[in-house]
């Protein structure tokens, strides 16, 4: 039977008993009545003879799907009538309820099929009127998938929140329980966070209860691998791990603060062994002590202010620390001073040795036999078996590392050549080496590289007026050659003087021009005679083609460049090749006319050209025979619309739609 708005008007079926008595009152009720109805049909029928009027209103089934013969009530049981093809199925409860229930009248035909028909809405409408979102036929209490239908909300059940009544979280009256439930945590555990055992509103605890806490249970708080994490603001090892919140906390959470000193101020003072605060330690206790236990501060890393390496690492503190541990210096001359001016082999001060005791000394022992020499000045060859008053007579303090300066004397005496006056140039080390002054050899390619017909040359060549600013262009030697070479005349074509563009050191006149590096030659160009275009020489020639070409340009008349204002760009069409074989492509560079809906369209330029002179100028709406007024009608929605062929193009480019 259908479920209908005329029943019980309360809302919801109770119990199965109670279902089960509207059952048993139900069918009697409704045998009384079928029974009176068909008696009274049957006798009104007899006395009429015609047919009696069906009780249940328009429905087409047999009477006998419901009664039988034996007497009109009780009805068959199972009813051959399915409820299905009313096209509301009995599901569940709706199967174990009373027809009477949902079908108070006999007619049948006016029950509705929605769920409030019967159903009053205990919401009133705050979740829409689909009751079967939450409810279904075999129970009206939608606890057992309701959390799975809150998942899809704003606020998804969790843990503990998964299995807590509806009415907890829901206190507000209808129609605003659900609109006006909070989503925060606090909202609703406001007394949990006042009341527990670590006082929260005393420690100045934040209200985002889901930094500590989780859904599965308010207590215990979760500090470690929770959603609050300790590490975050300040790493609990070693014995602070096990320290009771108060401890630190015991003024409130806000303002902690998380140096070592702040908590251990006492210790520090307290701690005499050495004495910190009268050898000026400093309060970053990090760099001794360690999280475990504030004794036994055995592994200072002192790394971080100076390496204890050699006979450093055995020293007492107070060898460096004698006025305490504030602002000792870290260099070894301060340390060193006495090491330094009491050395006699060499004597350090005297002498003007530098104060970097490291350059030479090592942490293991203040007196050395082997110093690196290399710091300074590298000892090879020669310099290695000479003693130190060679160079450093004066002193060790700003001998000099440069060659000249010790050998001065070896340069201006030296006549083969006679460096002074040939003015060589006295970084000696171009020539000369370690080994010896004598036997130096020159690398030539220092200064010019001698290559082909250079090699063999005598040095006067070159250097006739000295070594001293010898210039290394060709020109400087080679002008001669210039402006005596005729074939051609370099100096009257305007040849430029950089002689290397063509010429090489093997053969002045085994000259090989390349006029890629100035104008690849293609086409018919390659054959020209040097002429034809160098008639007023070399210097200046135009490289781009209608220089050339503008008698071409001018005379060529199909079409007439020079009438229809064709650009002066000769490559835009032509090759090199061929002046006449011209590859104009109109659809690339202007419109398609050989392609698309305007293919074979035309006969003639002048279709759409109809200024003989100006080719800028074109026309679409004289091929298209346009109308204006039908033009207008057809563009009124269209923005900018303008009655004229540059607005044609304007929006059909392509010469499409």
């Amino acid at each position: 039977m259908s479920v209908g708005g005329t029943a019980s008007g309360d809302g919801a079926l109770g119990s199965t008993a109670e279902a089960r008595s509207w059952s048993v009152l139900g069918g009697v009720a409704l045998a009384l009545a079928f029974g009176l109805m068909a008696s009274s049909a049957t006798g009104a029928a007899a006395q009429s003879g015609s047919t009696a009027r069906n009780p249940h209103g328009d429905l087409s089934i047999a009477c006998s799907d419901c009664h039988s013969t034996a007497g009109w009530t009780p009805l068959l049981e199972p009813m051959l009538f399915e409820h299905v093809s009313t096209g509301f199925d009995l599901e569940a409860g709706h199967r174990e309820v009373a027809c009477v229930s949902c079908h108070a009248l006999l007619e049948f035909s006016n029950v509705g099929s929605a769920c409030a028909d019967c159903h009053t809405d205990a919401h009133l409408g705050e979740l829409g009127f689909s009751c079967e979102t939450c409810h279904n036929p075999a129970t009206w209490d939608a606890r057992a998938h309701f959390a799975a239908i809150h998942d899809g909300t704003l606020f998804p059940l969790t843990g503990a929140h998964r299995s807590t009544d509806c009415a907890a979280c829901h206190v507000e009256d209808p129609p605003f329980e659900f609109q006006l439930t909070p989503l925060d945590c606090f909202s609703c555990h406001v007394d949990d966070y006042q009341n527990a055992e670590l006082d929260h509103p005393g420690l100045g605890f934040p209200t985002t209860c889901e930094d500590c806490h989780t859904t599965q249970a308010f207590q215990p708080a979760n500090f470690f691998g929770g959603a609050f994490d300790h590490d975050i603001f300040f790493p609990l090892r070693g014995s602070h791990a096990t320290l009771d919140c108060s401890v630190c906390h015991e003024g409130g959470f806000q303002g902690t603060p998380s140096d070592c000193f702040a908590c251990h101020r006492d210790d520090y003072q307290s701690t005499t062994d050495p004495n910190h605060s009268a050898l000026g330690f400093p309060t970053s206790c990090e760099n001794c002590h360690g999280t475990t236990t504030w004794e036994g501060a055995t592994s200072v890393e002192h790394d971080t202010f100076f390496p204890l390496n050699g006979v450093h690492a055995v020293l007492d503190c107070q060898a460096c620390h004698a006025d305490g541990f504030e602002g000792t210096p870290t260099d070894c001359f301060a340390c060193h001073a006495a090491d330094y001016n009491a050395t006699r082999d060499p004597n350090h001060a005297a002498q003007g040795f530098a104060t970097s005791c490291e350059d030479c000394h090592s942490e293991s022992s203040w007196d050395v036999s082997d110093v690196d020499h290399d710091v300074f000045f590298p000892l090879v060859g020669a310099h290695r078996p000479l003693d130190c008053d060679a160079c450093h007579a004066g002193g060790f303090a700003g001998t000099p590392t440069d060659c000249v300066a010790c050998h001065q004397a070896d340069y201006e005496a030296t006549t083969d050549p006679n460096h002074q006056a040939a003015g060589f140039p006295t970084s000696c080390e171009a020539c000369h080496s370690e080994s010896s002054w004598e036997g130096a050899v020159v690398d030539h390619d220092n200064f010019f590289p001698l290559t082909g017909a250079h090699r063999p040359l005598d040095c006067d060549a070159c250097h006739a007026d000295g070594f001293e600013g010898t210039p290394t262009d060709c020109f400087s030697c080679h002008q001669a050659e210039y402006e005596g070479t005729t074939d051609p005349n370099h100096q009257q074509a305007g040849f430029p003087t950089s002689c290397e563009s063509c010429h090489n050191t093997s053969d002045w006149d085994d000259a090989d021009f390349d006029h890629d590096t100035f104008w690849p030659l293609t086409g018919q160009h390659r054959s020209l005679d040097c002429e034809e275009c160098h008639a007023g020489g070399f210097e200046g020639t135009p490289t781009d083609c209608f220089a050339c070409h503008a008698a071409d340009y001018n005379q060529t008349t199909d079409p007439d460049h020079e009438a229809a204002g064709f650009p002066t760009t000769c490559e835009d069409c032509h090759n090199t090749s061929d002046w006449e074989d011209a590859d104009f492509n109109h659809d690339q560079m202007y419109f398609p006319i050989y392609s698309g809906r305007h293919e074979d369209e035309w006969n003639s330029c002048s279709d759409c050209h109809v200024v003989p002179s100006d080719y800028g100028v074109f026309e679409c709406i004289f091929c298209h025979e346009h109308n204006q007024q039908d033009t207008d009608d057809e563009h009124d929605d269209v923005n900018g619309y303008v009655y004229e062929s540059q607005a044609c193009l304007n929006c059909h480019p392509n010469g499409e739609e």
